[in-house]
């Protein structure tokens, strides 16, 4: 009997650009709950693979300064062992305008050039997509925010959204609601804060993003919120009402990157010249 090997596994490689195990952790908990057996990837497997970045990473990226110690230090640790070449993609998981993401996107893998995006810029995408509305709906737009930690990531985070969106900062952009911000900081979603000042500072947050209109979409800002929905949710009931809360969708860029990956690759595979 003779076998054609016809498909390989998809394999992408989670990557925290910061030093803490315990951030990557969170990480891994986000994706076990994603039901990556389903329907969607029968026809083709994937495999997910995490890093944490090397001790000289910062443990908690809280500024551009930490952004770009991460960056280096990552681009280093990876490039000098060799490891992107066992990948077909890359996440880097950390919610701002990563220079890892354009760093590593001319970088080769398993097949070719890497497929590279970022948790930020994925949770755009899965945020527009969901808000779609048809062109002949005279309803006022829904809109979608950012719910995040510190106060630097405000600006850092909507400058992000106009450069990716290709705006300036003079338009208005009706789906847009803007960056609010819980004043913590990523590590606090793991340690040192106590869990009732986090749910009340993320519960506070939220209520300002949602206060700007109609938010059918908020985005978790920060790869250490991963399981914390909940708290989102809440507060949206509690603003919104039952009904109209329970519909608000609540975005982990961790899960929208890996699934933008996965279809990304199978793309990538089906409709390059080769």
């Amino acid at each position: 009997m003779t076998t054609t090997f016809l498909r390989r596994s998809t394999r992408i490689l989670v990557l925290n650009p910061n030093s803490s195990a315990s951030m990557t952790h969170g990480v891994e908990e986000a994706i076990r709950g994603m039901g990556l057996a389903d329907v969607l990837t029968r026809l083709q497997s994937t495999e997910i693979y995490t890093y944490t970045g090397p001790p000289e990473s910062p443990a908690s990226i809280n500024d551009g300064s930490d952004v770009l110690q991460s960056s280096d230090a990552v681009y280093r640790n990876l490039t000098g062992s060799g490891t992107l070449q066992q990948y077909d993609a890359v996440l880097v998981a950390c919610f701002s305008v990563h220079p890892l993401v354009e760093r590593l996107s001319g970088l080769h893998g398993a097949r070719g050039k890497l497929v590279v995006t970022g948790i930020f810029e994925a949770s755009i995408l899965a945020s527009l997509s969901l808000l779609m509305t048809p062109p002949l709906n005279t309803a006022p737009p829904t809109k979608w925010g950012i719910v995040t930690t510190g106060k630097f990531w405000e600006d850092h985070l909507t400058q992000g959204v106009n450069t990716f969106l290709g705006t300036d900062t003079s338009s208005v952009n009706d789906k847009f609601a803007g960056v609010e911000s819980t004043g913590l900081t990523a590590g606090d979603f793991h340690g040192g804060v106590d869990p009732s000042v986090i749910r009340q500072k993320l519960k506070d947050a939220t209520k300002r993003l949602l206060s700007k209109g109609a938010v059918d979409c908020v985005v978790m800002g920060c790869a250490g919120m991963a399981g914390l929905e909940e708290i989102i949710r809440l507060a949206a009931i509690e603003q919104y009402g039952q009904e109209q809360g329970s519909q608000v969708f609540i975005i982990d860029g961790v899960k929208a990157g890996v699934g933008l990956l996965e279809q990304t690759v199978r793309n990538k595979n089906m409709f390059q010249k080769v």
